[in-house]
Order: C-alpha cells, then structure tokens, then sequence
C-alpha cells in the first residue's frame, strides 16, 4: 500500500518537500503539525526532526490519504525503519513518537488511540556492549576497560587488575551474567568510597556498608547483597577471609509476602491488554515463567505436540518444562505467524539472524538464521552487535512488559503492587488453592528448595478460610467469651 524511500539523513534538519513546493493547506497542516508539538513541550532543533520524520511518511504515501492509513500500514513501516542500519535505535523511537503526534493529533482515526506506540517506541532498543546477552562475549578484561570509559573511572592498576579477576572468577563457577556485573560494580563503588581501591582494613570496609545503610539509606535487601560481592570478592580473589567486622551485623531483611491477584483482578488486568506485550503477560500468568525466561523464549522451545514450554538456563542455570497454556495458544499460534513473516522480511533484507553463542556459531555458522532459533518476542527494529558488527533482530525490551502491566493495572483500577513478577507469584497460588501439590508447583516454577515454595501456602491459611473474625462470629451469635 506505501512506498517507502530511502532518505539520506545528516548534514542538518531539512525538509523532505521544500515549502515554496508546498500548497498553502499543506503549509498550513504542517503549521498546525508544529503547534501540536508546542503543546507537548517538545521544541527547537528536536522539533525539527519530528516534522522531518513525519514528512517522511507522509511523502511516501505514493497518494493515499492519510486518514486512509491503518494501524497495519504503520506497523510496516516502522518495520521497514528498523532495518535500516543507519539509523540508530534513538532515531526509530523519534520517528515512532513523530507518527503517534502525526495520527493522535492530526487525524481522527480510531485506531491510533488504542495503538501502543509506547511498546514500539520501547522495542526499538540498540545492543550496548554492556548488554547481559552480549557481554559475556566479552572476556573479563574488555569488560572492565568498558566499564571504566566514563568520568569517574578507576586508576589503580592493581584495582582493575582485580575487577578482572573477580570476573573471571564468577565466569569459571558458571555464575550468571547480572551476577557478575552487579558484584563488579559493588566491588567498584567500594574502591571509589575507599580513595580508588579495596581496602585491607575491615573496618573501612564496615564504614562503606554504615554509609549505605545511614546516608543512602538503602533497603536491607540492598545492603545484604553489597555485603555478599564484598565476602566473595575477598575470599576467592584475595583468597582471605574478610577479616573481624566489629560489632556490624548483617541487616535482617524484613520479610514480605508475595502479592497475588484474584481471578477477578488476572481478567480485569490482562483481557484488555493488547499486542505483544499482552501476550508476554498473558504467558507468564500462565506458565509462571520469570520475565527474562520469557523475553528470551525461542520458537523451537514451544512443543506444540506435548502442549509445554521448555525454559532453558532459567535462574540459576537451571531448565525445567512448564504447562502450555491452550485457552492462548491460538493467540500464540498468530503472532508466531507474523514473525515468521517478519523473519522472511528480515532474509529477503539481507538480515534474519538472531544472536547465539560465538562457540555455537563456529560450529554450526548458519544457526543463527534458523527459524527455531529466532526469538518469539523480538526487538521492534535490526541492532547491531557492538562486538563483532553483525546485523540481528535481539529479543524484545524487558521494559515493554513492565511498563504495559503498569499501565494496565492503573487502568483496572487494581490498587496492588502489580508487576510482571506478580504474575508468577498469582500462578503459584491459583496452582496451591485447586489442589495442586506442592512438589509439582516447585518444580513447574524452578526452585531448588521447597522452602522457597512454601511461601505461597500463606494463601492456604488467610482469614476466610480457616479462620473468621470475631466481629462476623458475634455477628452471626457465636460467642467469644472464655
């Protein structure tokens, strides 16, 4: 239906169709295009490029009306920009955001109100080198030398030399990833509190740990784990004990129980979400998959024939089967279909590959452009691996889930602390109260110990159940006197 031209940006702001080759009702649309942005505060030179991006499509249009445009011809060419690798991930939101002002403000199509252009806008993320997927590519002394590129880097030789250690160290007992990056970092922040380096006195060490507990004031939680990189830091890459800590004592976490929606409330929140991330979260209601088991899912770990999901190297390296569910198999079955038509777009572009491991690429080269292996819930445009330079479709924004569940659960009204990890916790119990035992909850969810699981069964001896209020005993004539 569009045509869509490849447009030469950089040497400054300039308009696709000069104005002295405009009508005066285009003039005055594109007038009227640049109050619209007025009023929501965006201006000067990025104004600018909003009218650029906007004047794009609509000079692609090849004579369609604009108010002729659906939400599919939109899809398309957002499409159609993310594979363009000259264009960076930043430059793609622009242009999302540039149409969503275009279509809300500019025309009275239904559909663009109901049109998520936040998850687009969020699904066009660029690859860091810093990227949980990609960094371990890295060997430990690349990662350090990135982490110190910024203003406020570490000097000490002998201090980097040890960050590089530490990395290697969680590398060879098959830590994961965020783990090795979030104890590098304590270990960092330690080392600036400490003029530039660990310290070997224990007691500077105590210092830094007060300090976040008085000064930053962060959550008990928050201090256990510094203290945890701080033990294993000194105790694998020193190789020594920390030493005495005095009188400081590990902060008691304050233990919470896990937030879980009614039946009612899983309708209200998920029936109305739309797109993909409506599917994510449907999923994970469903399968009680974590968010990034299911931000990483490929499609040949659906067994459509023996109805489960294979969750593999979930949390703690560990895999496991969870349940298909079948009442959103054929909203599953769709989207499956669209990204398959997408992967075929991406290989007749020259592109098509998804990331996998350098050491199963060199043994099987061409895996990456397979179709089982591309991920169900792909990124919204082509990235650019900032290590080795090749083109690929990432899996999709963590972000897209998270911040569309919030803006469901503000909709629905629903007054809990609603995240996507909630759902997990909401598939756990429903599982307990209709009789599931609790073996096979802890398997399905992945957890090491049943200890962990046995936090849901609070929902097993909540008021109403085993136990009524006096004010509804003395309600009904029974009396509570001793």
């Amino acid at each position: 239906m569009c045509h869509y031209p490849v447009v030469r940006l950089g040497g400054g702001v300039k308009p696709v169709k000069p104005q002295d080759q405009m009508s005066s009702a285009e003039r005055a649309f594109w007038a009227e295009y640049a109050q619209c942005l007025v009023r929501r505060n965006i201006t000067g030179h990025n104004a600018e490029w909003y009218v650029r991006r906007a004047q794009e499509f609509c000079y692609s249009l090849d004579g369609t009306r604009l108010r002729d445009i659906q939400a599919a011809d939109v899809d398309r060419y957002i499409a159609h920009m993310g594979r363009r690798v000259s264009l960076e991930g930043w430059q793609v939101r622009q242009c999302i955001a540039a149409l969503e002002v275009l279509f809300r403000e500019m025309t009275d199509c239904a559909w663009a109100r109901d049109f998520d252009w936040r998850a687009r806008i969020n699904a066009c993320r660029d690859l860091r080198v810093e990227h949980p997927t990609v960094a371990r590519e890295m060997t430990p002394q690349e990662a350090v030398a990135e982490r110190q590129r910024g203003d406020d880097k570490l000097t000490d030789p002998e201090t980097l030399r040890e960050l590089g250690r530490l990395r290697e160290v969680t590398r060879i007992q098959n830590m994961s990833i965020r783990t090795e990056q979030t104890y590098s970092e304590w270990i960092e922040r330690l080392a600036r509190f400490c003029d530039g380096k660990p310290p070997d006195d224990p007691k500077r060490v105590v210092a830094f740990l007060e300090h976040l507990a008085l000064q930053r004031k962060v959550a008990p939680s928050t201090q256990a784990q510094a203290l945890n990189a701080i033990v294993f830091f000194y105790k694998n890459v020193r190789e020594r004990d920390l030493g005495d800590l005095g009188n400081y004592r590990r902060p008691k976490a304050r233990r919470k129980l896990p937030v879980v929606l009614t039946h009612d409330e899983i309708d209200r929140l998920l029936n109305p979400m739309a797109g993909t991330a409506g599917l994510m979260c449907r999923l994970m209601y469903g399968t009680g998959m974590r968010l990034m088991e299911c931000v990483r899912l490929r499609v040949k770990d659906i067994d459509w024939g023996n109805h489960y999901i294979t969750v593999l190297f979930g949390k703690g390296g560990k895999s496991r089967f969870v349940p298909l569910p079948e009442v959103y198999s054929e909203e599953l079955k769709l989207h499956l279909k669209q990204r398959k038509a997408q992967h075929e777009q991406d290989e007749a572009a020259g592109f098509g590959e998804a990331f996998v491991p350098d050491a199963l690429r060199r043994k099987w080269p061409s895996v990456g452009k397979k179709w089982g292996w591309q991920y169900v819930f792909a990124s919204g445009r082509i990235s650019t691996d900032p290590r080795s330079g090749r083109h690929m479709r990432h899996h999709i924004s963590e972000n897209v889930p998270q911040k569309a569940i919030k803006t469901a659960a503000e909709k629905a009204e629903i007054l809990k602390d609603v995240s996507c990890h909630v759902l997990r916790h909401s598939f756990a119990t429903h599982l307990l109260t209709a009789g599931h035992d609790i073996r096979t909850v802890q398997e399905l969810l992945g957890h090491a110990d049943v200890a962990t699981t046995m936090i849901y069964t609070h929902v097993l001896n909540r008021p109403g159940l085993t136990a009524r209020s006096p004010a509804d005993l003395r309600r009904i004539g029974i009396h509570t006197d001793t």
